[in-house]
């Protein structure tokens, strides 16, 4: 069972939710804010790591059966999707520290860090993206257009 394309939809979505109760948080400065966006930031970071995960899980059967663009393309993207899990942890706990603490500077540079990553997280998306619909990781019964290609041959010959 293919779990990882609704992880990396939560993977997307949840940090920009952060991001936006983050801003707010920066701009509030309330005390329920902040909690709120610690906690819709540690489950980003989860989010995130599940993605990470299940695209691990998955890449293994979809590795060997693309061109090697779509391999090269496939790399990247698990590669990035590491480097984005250990950041999201890393702003999760320093989210929560902060919040915790009370040290507002600490959930300033937290926050700071959340929007970058978001952007990142939307480059993600695109690897992902063309992973799936260029070279078609995990499209069963996919082979790069070649059976489009034996089947047109197949009917010439058929009518000749």
């Amino acid at each position: 069972m293919m779990i990882h394309p609704a992880a990396a939809h939560f993977a997307v979505v949840l940090p920009l939710v952060a991001t936006v109760f983050g801003l707010i948080y920066l701009f509030t400065k309330t005390e329920g804010m902040s909690k709120i966006s610690s906690r819709i930031t540690v489950f980003a970071a989860l989010g995130v790591v599940a993605a990470w995960y299940t695209g691990g899980q998955v890449a293994g059967d979809v590795y060997p059966l693309l061109v090697d663009a779509g391999q090269h393309e496939l790399k990247e993207h698990k590669a990035l999707g590491l480097y984005l899990a250990i950041a999201m942890g890393i702003i999760a706990v320093l989210k929560f520290v902060g919040c915790r603490f009370k040290i507002y500077i600490l959930e300033v540079v937290a926050v700071v860090m959340l929007v970058a990553t978001s952007g990142v997280m939307m480059k993600q998306a695109q690897e992902g993206g063309e992973v799936v619909y260029k070279y078609g990781g995990g499209v069963e019964g996919y082979s790069d257009g070649m059976d489009c290609i034996e089947e047109m041959a197949e009917m010439e010959d058929e009518e000749e």
